[in-house]
Parts: C-alpha cells; structure tokens; sequence
C-alpha cells in the first residue's frame, strides 16, 4: 500500500509551524536574568518607596562568581529624581519591573534596574586622573549632553566642536557640562538606555551634590568625597554595574537577580 503523500505532506507542514511558533516565542521571551560571572563590582542603592527622593548606596565587590560578595562600604547617602524611580532600560528584564512607571524624558524620575557602569568623567585633565581604572572622558567647555529626543545624538555625550565640524548640530537642547558647576565636577556614567530609544530618558549619572537636601532631574548623587571614594575604586576589568530599586523590590528580586545581601547591621 502506497504511503499518502499529501498526509505526509500536510502533517509536516504543520510540524514546521509550530515549531516556527515555538521559535518565536522562545526568541521572544525574556531570558530571566541575574547578575553575571563577570560583574565582579556592584553598587546597590535602595529607596523607601518609589516617589521617595533619598536612599542610601552600597558597595560590593567580589574576586569572582564563585566567591559571596563583600560589602566594603557603610551605607552613603544619596538624592535621587525628584520624583523618585521609574523603570529603566538596562540589563534586566523590564517584565520584573511593571509595577513602576516607565522612565521618559523629563519625568524627573531616576532609573530603577541594573545598569552598566561605563566610564568617569571630570574637570581634571586626563594626565590628572591616571590612577582611575575606568574609561575617563575630560569635561571641556565643549562637551555637552544630547537631551533632545530628535537628534541623532540623543543620550550621548559628544564634543560640540567637534560634531559641528563634522555633521552639523542637530538638537536645540542639551546638558552643558562644564557649566553644571559642582554636580559635574567628578561623575560616572550610567547606562540607562544605552540604545538611545527616543523619549525614553538620557544623561543619567552618578555625580556630586552641592546640597543634601535637593532633589536631581534623574540623576543619583552624593558628598564630593563619597563620588571620588566609587571613582577611583571602580575597575573596567570588574565589569562594574549599579542596581537601583526600592527596597520592597529588592527584597523580591534578591534571589532572582542573584543580588547581594546587605547588612543591616550597617544601616
């Protein structure tokens, strides 16, 4: 008896389709994520609530994934937006973190989730800051922030010289560094939205306060002495990555994130 070809035929083609379906629904589900192998540097900064504008920040470090992480830092105190956290774009999966509102452009909000840390920059020149052991970008007169969504340069820090020599200025808005005083006078770069997708928020930074008691557009910052202290302790070759959330979040997602514990004897 001849085999019915069109049976076959018909039945592999519905095979090919739901594995086509399952593919696709394997690729476009979120892998759940922890802390990687290679981040062997973290800084954790925990808030009350979400709308709360002060929290404190934690430094860990480890020799390797195989070893428990080390808190090396008493808690510091830190500002952050003043309206508190939204759901960033970073390492984590943003399914973890719906019940936030999502970061966007000038909400005022900082950044909840795990994020790169991925250079310094300061007023010193270079020659200065040779002891860091992170990229570091020198703050002349001429670097500016790109904060207008429509540009192609939207959440960068470019040389304005530089790109008007080359491609032409293209946004009417932007961060002057140099002209921010002491907040930029040493920072690190967080990257939030690294991808550059319009409106989703830009420039986020950790820098210095001038004040313990305001408030940043989006930005986490602290006492001079407590910026210099991360800077220069944080390490490229580490990995370094800042993990922000509330604390009611933090206790949800320590086992799933692989997150540290922090000692609260500490606090």
């Amino acid at each position: 008896m001849n085999p019915d070809f069109s049976k076959i035929i018909s039945q592999s083609n519905h095979l090919i389709i739901a594995l086509f379906f399952s593919v696709v629904t394997f690729i476009n589900a979120e892998t759940p994520f922890a802390i990687g192998e290679l981040n062997n540097q973290l800084i954790l900064v925990l808030t009350n609530s979400i709308s709360d504008t002060n929290g404190y920040l934690y430094c860990f470090e480890r020799e390797n994934s195989k070893m428990e992480w080390k808190q090396i830092s008493k808690p510091i105190k830190v500002v952050i937006g003043r309206a508190g956290l939204a759901a960033g774009i970073g390492l984590h999966n943003s399914s973890d973190l719906t019940n936030l509102p999502t970061k966007v452009e000038g909400d005022g909000k900082s950044p909840a989730g795990i994020f790169n840390l991925s250079s310094v920059f300061g007023y010193n020149s270079t020659e200065q800051m040779t002891e860091l052991k992170m990229p570091y970008t020198h703050i002349s007169e001429m670097i500016e922030c790109i904060d207008d969504s429509s540009s192609k340069f939207y959440n960068q820090l470019v040389a304005r010289d530089k790109i008007k020599a080359i491609n032409g200025v293209d946004w009417n808005s932007s961060e002057k560094m140099r002209e921010a005083g002491i907040y930029y006078e040493l920072g690190v770069v967080v990257d939030h939205n690294s991808n550059s997708k319009k409106g989703a928020g830009s420039c986020i930074f950790l820098h210095n306060w001038a004040d313990s008691n305001e408030t940043m557009a989006g930005c986490t910052a602290m006492a001079s002495e407590k910026m210099k202290e991360i800077a220069f302790w944080l390490d490229a070759t580490r990995n370094p990555i800042i993990v922000q959330l509330t604390k009611q979040l933090y206790s949800d997602l320590v086992t799933k994130w692989n997150l540290p514990e922090v000692n609260k004897d500490s606090n």
